[in-house]
């Protein structure tokens, strides 16, 4: 619908026709809103729509639950963006009830639904506006005589208008094409603030109104375009952990704050996880996630220091152990995949085996039928065995960085550098062959250090 309407008032532009303000306003940030659209169907897959909580009742019922805080946040501000306000409102929406962590992710691209969705409904307004004015404009043309028309006559004109209620885009148009002209028109403006007063209203009134829907127009599309492009630069991984209560959780009294973000969003997959497998909300994960680091680090025993880290029961060793604390139950698949990979080098030869021996299986059992004797078979078996277990360890390979893909190390951000309790000495091994290599090798040692000024490094 929104690229129907951008058509429809592209066409009126190239014909030279006046537009509206706020079509204007679409017509020449069409560009902002088209990526809006595309960033939509890119970042909106229907899996993680499905996994969104919805709302079970009122006028959303069935939409998801981050849509109508969306919804809500759009009609009080009029479709106008501002961060920090959008900000305190999920603050203030939480303390009533707590999003999840994929709903605090996907409040940006419900905001941009919703104000595509506002848009579309600006967007049909301005053209049956557009519309109707055409329409009345025609009218007034065979009133007088516009054109080459003969002047109709007001009553064989107006007929057609009665018993269906005027739109006001439609009467506006008509009141101000046919005030202060020729009086022969005056029964069509008699017959109109006849139709008006039926309505309950008069031609002053419906001017002022349309007006000031006009002008309320006009700054909500401007909101709606200027709203996208700054939704489009902000850093909306910053917003989520200013926002997210599991982040809250996961900060006070660890170094999670400390850590980078892709380490800080692997602890969030993983509460995500347990969460679903346990029954439990993601902050009761975090908050016995803390709980078990802080046990650890209070305890007068000596102990791995990692254990310190609420990382540690989330991503790393201790996983298994908080699994079994939360009444976590894991799918079946990754419950095999666990089994085989505890038993990783059995498993990986057992698998070479037998699926090399299913693929020696059918020629050996072809050749059994044909007459061969067992020399030859066991001959064939051999010839073939090679081959075979080439093609299956090529298969195993793939499929194992499929299954076990590479995982990044937690590490930390080290914002500031390297700090004083972290110093850190890299060592580059080399070959001081002659003048000429070592002089290329301190040129690189000082390339490298003025590449690290920072920290302790």
């Amino acid at each position: 619908m929104l690229r129907e309407a951008y058509r429809v008032i592209a066409e009126a532009v190239r014909e030279g026709r006046a537009i509206a303000p706020a079509a204007e306003w679409l017509v020449d940030n069409f560009h902002v809103v088209d990526e809006q659209l595309r960033e939509i169907r890119d970042d909106l897959p229907a899996g993680f729509y499905r996994q969104l909580p919805k709302l079970a009742e009122g006028p959303l019922a069935g939409y998801p639950r981050v849509y109508g805080l969306a919804w809500a946040f759009v009609a009080h501000t009029d479709s106008r963006f501002d961060p920090e306000a959008l900000r305190r409102f999920v603050h203030a929406y939480q303390r009533v009830q707590p999003l999840s962590i994929a709903e605090l992710w996907a409040v940006a691209i419900t905001l941009r639904v919703v104000l595509v969705e506002n848009l579309r409904r600006l967007a049909e307004s301005i053209v049956r506006g557009r519309a109707a004015r055409e329409e009345a404009d025609a009218l007034a043309d065979d009133l007088l005589g516009i054109g080459d028309r003969p002047v109709a006559q007001a009553a064989v004109a107006l007929q057609r208008l009665e018993g269906a209620r005027l739109v006001t885009a439609f009467a506006v148009q008509l009141v101000q094409r046919l005030r202060d002209q020729d009086p022969a028109v005056t029964p069509a403006l008699l017959w109109l603030d006849g139709r008006l007063a039926a309505q309950g209203t008069t031609s002053d009134d419906i001017v002022r109104v349309e007006h000031q829907r006009q002008a309320a127009m006009n700054v909500t599309v401007r909101n709606v375009i200027l709203s996208m492009s700054l939704m489009s630069a902000l850093d909306w991984a910053e917003f989520f952990e200013s926002v997210s209560l599991v982040d809250e959780v996961l900060r006070a009294g660890t170094t999670y704050r400390a850590m980078d973000f892709v380490t800080r969003d692997r602890y969030r997959h993983a509460i995500e996880d347990l969460a679903r497998g346990s029954g439990r909300s993601e902050l009761d994960i975090a908050r016995e996630a803390v709980l078990h680091a802080t046990r650890a680090r209070s305890g007068n025993d000596p102990h791995d220091a990692r254990r310190d880290d609420p990382g540690y029961y989330l991503i790393a060793k201790g996983r298994r152990a908080f699994e079994l604390a939360l009444g976590f139950r894991a799918p079946l698949g990754r419950r095999l995949l666990r089994a085989y990979v505890a038993s990783a080098t059995p498993g990986y030869l057992g698998t070479i085996v037998a699926l090399s021996g299913l693929i020696l299986a059918l020629p050996l059992f072809h050749a059994a039928r044909s007459g061969a004797g067992p020399l030859s078979l066991l001959l064939l078996g051999l010839l073939a065995a090679v081959p075979a277990s080439d093609l299956v360890i090529a298969f195993v390979n793939r499929w194992v960085t499929v299954l076990l893909p590479l995982r990044v190390l937690p590490r930390l951000e080290l914002r500031d550098g390297v700090p004083l309790t972290l110093g850190t000495m890299v060592v580059v091994p080399a070959l001081l062959t002659d003048r000429v290599e070592v002089d290329e090798l301190l040129e690189r040692l000082e390339v490298h250090y003025l590449a690290n000024p920072d920290g302790d490094l």
